[in-house]
């Protein structure tokens, strides 16, 4: 999935995450999730991914997103 994340920095960075079997895009819509930023931007799928969306699980279906709860975008995590 092609993903536009608010990181609280004023311009959203585009993800390309590959949690499509776990997650419509309808689903992940005004949702928070914590994305790792400090990684080299990587083309996938001719789409420059500025970010990784952190999961938990084995993979396809059985993935579920890491919630940052109350915090705000932007946060650090730590």
């Amino acid at each position: 999935l092609k993903l536009t994340v608010d990181l609280g920095e004023g311009s959203p960075r585009t993800s390309v995450s590959g949690i499509a079997e776990a997650y419509a895009p309808e689903q992940l819509q005004d949702r928070s999730v914590v994305v790792v930023t400090n990684l080299k931007p990587r083309m996938l799928r001719g789409i420059e991914s500025r970010g990784m969306i952190l999961t938990a699980g084995s993979g396809g279906r059985d993935l579920t997103l890491i919630d940052p709860g109350s915090a705000a975008p932007g946060s650090e995590v730590k």
